[in-house]
């Protein structure tokens, strides 16, 4: 059986996704407690009794090593010769992770001098310990980017060259995958280095040269490397929005009637778990609270979505540079070919006239820019971490934890553990829900990687045998 260690394991995409392509968890490792229970409750042990989880937690790290699953960072690992020794001597078969993406992020602060850029070296130091056979880090678009205005070459690459060097060497490919390529109903691009180790009796055509894009993968231009799993879904085949809702209402369960996917989402069996689950209930599927006002602002975008209007709509009544009669002007010249009486996808009534259109939209201003409905008909756009940013398409109100995790491909008898979400200052320090599912891995994605390199690894080791066994012959 061959072993893993997740490192900066969040909740658990990646480690679902590679459990089911028939890994086994050797360690997982994640500083935050919220992030770590819900690992813990999916991975090691069923908690039922919240002490439980706070005496794991609060154990020394020898005690939790020797369960799987160590609450700290990565440094403290790296610091503790025993444990690094256990490993080196397990003779890991893959090290996986994602280090934190922040300061990677073309949205987040672009500073090479960000102590969260230092985490992916602490990455490379943990590689450089144990030596695994394989190896997979995952991070955001924007970690491939140079920072500019610092003159600092991209970490990305600098990452890429190191890991090559690291002791006999790493054959290193680096990839763009788009999780909707590989069956996610998620619009969700992400930048990887798949390593194998060089003494690896593998030839070199599993690797290309250059960065490999699933989205080029049927084009003959780009030659695939075999250490890539190939996508699975392009153009019609891609799944949507629909495919990940069509079950589920505001109740939970609606239908029985299931695609693909749905069996995928409520068949624990193709899941591996530990401990029996069941989907009787749809878990994690808390509705969210919102004012009149602020579900009404919903029904609007929906309408207008609906309309071939942009939600941006209803920012224009809070421009300071127009007048306004300037503001009623331009919202006629974008309403002037609309469907009235204005119907919602619930089917309420929010205006019967051009006139009432103008008002309402006027009444539910807003200077927000990030809220969207989903487009059923299509792939979400990337899941993030904050719940207010995607109103569901049928309903006044944004997504569930669950509908969250649906768009990820978190089977539903994977529970998400920890508060839902949390306020604006402590999201510097906590991982409620609804960031444990926006920071993962899609487990698909996850098993499609976890998959191709099982099956290398497994034909590595037999033409190693095949070898000993010549030579002794």
């Amino acid at each position: 059986m061959l072993n893993y260690v997740d490192l900066f394991s969040g909740c658990g995409g990646l480690s679902l996704g590679l459990e089911k392509a028939g890994f086994r968890l050797k360690l997982a490792v994640e500083k935050s407690p919220m992030a770590a229970e819900t690992f813990y409750h999916n991975f090691i042990n069923r908690i039922e009794d919240p002490t439980h989880w706070h005496d794991y937690h609060t154990d020394t790290i020898e005690n939790q090593f020797s369960t799987g699953l160590i609450v700290d960072e990565l440094v403290t690992v790296l610091r503790n010769q025993d444990i690094m020794s256990d490993l080196i001597e397990s003779e890991i078969d893959l090290v996986v992770g994602g280090p934190p993406c922040q300061g990677f992020s073309l949205a987040g602060r672009r500073n090479p001098t960000d102590e969260r850029n230092q985490l992916p070296w602490q990455f490379l130091d943990f590689i450089e310990y144990v030596m695994p056979k394989a190896v997979l880090m995952e991070n955001v678009i924007g970690m491939n980017r140079n920072f500019k205005k610092h003159n600092t070459e991209a970490p990305f690459e600098l990452l890429h060259s190191e890991l090559e060097k690291l002791g006999h060497g790493y054959h290193v490919q680096a990839v763009e995958l788009n999780a909707m390529h590989y069956g996610v109903p998620q619009h969700r691009p992400r930048v990887m280095l798949l390593a194998l180790r060089k003494d690896l009796q593998i030839d070199k055509n599993y690797f290309t040269d250059d960065l490999w894009k699933s989205k080029n993968s049927n084009k003959t231009l780009f030659p695939h490397p075999k250490i890539v799993p190939l996508p699975t879904h392009f153009g019609e085949n891609i799944r949507t929005v629909y495919d990940a809702f069509r079950d589920i209402d505001n109740e939970g369960y609606i239908s029985d009637d299931l695609t693909e996917y749905t069996s995928i989402m409520r068949n624990p069996s193709f899941w591996s778990f530990s401990g029996n689950r069941t989907t009787t209930n749809l878990e994690n599927h808390i509705l969210r609270n919102h004012t009149d006002k602020v579900r009404q602002r919903f029904r609007l975008y929906q309408y207008l979505i609906s309309q071939d209007i942009s939600p941006n709509a209803v920012n224009i009544p809070s421009k300071l540079n127009l007048t306004k009669q300037e503001k009623v002007d331009h919202l006629k010249s974008l309403y002037f070919n609309v469907a009235l009486p204005a119907i919602s996808p619930d089917e309420e009534n929010i205006a019967d006239s051009l006139e009432d259109l103008i008002t309402l939209t006027f009444d539910l201003k807003t200077k927000k820019h990030s809220q969207r409905p989903l487009d059923m008909s299509k792939p979400s756009p990337t899941v993030l971490s904050i719940p207010d940013d995607f109103v569901h398409p049928k309903f006044a109100r944004t997504l569930t934890v669950r509908e969250m995790a649906r768009l990820q491909s978190f089977p539903d008898a994977f529970e998400f553990r920890a508060k839902e979400t949390t306020g604006s200052k402590r999201r510097r320090v906590e991982v409620p829900q609804y960031t444990q599912v926006g920071n993962a891995v899609p487990p698909l994605l996850a098993y499609s990687i976890g998959k191709n390199f099982h099956d290398i690894l497994m034909f590595s080791d037999k033409l190693v045998s095949s070898f000993k066994h010549a030579e002794k012959a």
